[in-house]
């Protein structure tokens, strides 16, 4: 068992940490190195098991991320912008592979993540299943097949504890539609409509959020021209999904160079 991977996750407490304790506890290929939660937090100190409402680990819950990344060939981490930078930083330094599904970060976030990825590996991604990098795909060949007569329109739904809008799967779609049509999303993203808007702008890439009970995650991408429209869309209806790429993830990056990549990379989507 030693020789198997370490990961630890990050934000353990919160609802895609303990799925991801519970998937990494039944894969065979991987082990459960250490569980991190933020200072003063009521889980630090004692057995993640009995955390989570069952028996024992083994595996105390810390809150000091350069001690528990020392020990981990990964980490995965979930968690907010602000963390997930600094993680970053001290996960480059443990030479851990550093798996961010963290969703709302900035360019500036973004920048410094990238920069960290100079020397440890970094995969990131708004979405860690197969059916929406597919779905990424899809859009961006879509999208450079059709020109600005057909509007393009993303609409997402999701829980309504869910902090950010749109989702980070949401602006993953836009970038792809964007770059299927060789332009800047910054330059033509639309983000909601309310009051007298006027008319919607050719070219524009539309986004809106739907927030409500314990929607998992849906995201449909349409294109819509006079007298026809074509509409691509990816239900997910098991978190589990999500948790199931991340690890993937983090095992793919064992044997790769520093660099940021994300899971177009890991599912060998890349286009050539």
């Amino acid at each position: 068992m030693s020789d198997l991977p370490g990961v630890v996750v990050t934000g353990v407490s919160g609802r895609m940490g303990q799925m991801l304790v519970r998937e990494i506890l039944a894969h065979d290929g991987m082990r459960l190195v250490g569980a991190l939660e933020r200072a003063g937090h009521d889980w630090v100190g004692r057995d993640l098991g009995q955390c989570m409402g069952g028996v024992e680990l083994g595996v105390v819950v810390e809150d000091d991320p350069l001690e528990v990344f020392a020990r981990a060939q990964a980490v995965i981490d979930f968690t907010a912008p602000a963390a997930t930078v600094a993680f970053s930083e001290l996960a480059a330094q443990a030479r851990a592979v550093h798996v961010i599904g963290t969703t709302g970060l900035s360019d500036d976030d973004i920048a410094a993540i990238d920069r960290a990825a100079r020397h440890a590996v970094i995969v990131r991604a708004g979405n860690m299943s197969l059916g929406v990098n597919l779905l990424t795909q899809v859009t961006k060949q879509v999208a450079a097949a059709l020109d600005e007569d057909w509007d393009i329109e993303i609409i997402e739904a999701h829980h309504h504890h869910k902090v950010d809008a749109p989702s980070g799967t949401a602006l993953m779609l836009g970038e792809a539609a964007a770059e299927g049509r060789g332009v800047a999303l910054d330059d033509v993203s639309d983000r909601g409509r309310d009051g007298i808007t006027g008319a919607r702008k050719r070219g524009d890439i539309g986004f809106h959020a739907v927030r409500g009970g314990d929607i998992v995650g849906e995201h449909e991408v349409l294109f819509a021209a006079a007298g026809e429209r074509i509409a691509i869309k990816h239900i997910a209806s098991d978190r589990a999904l999500f948790a199931r790429g991340a690890l993937k993830a983090a095992l793919w990056g064992q044997d790769k160079g520093p660099g940021a990549y994300d899971m177009l990379d890991v599912l060998g989507l890349k286009a050539t």
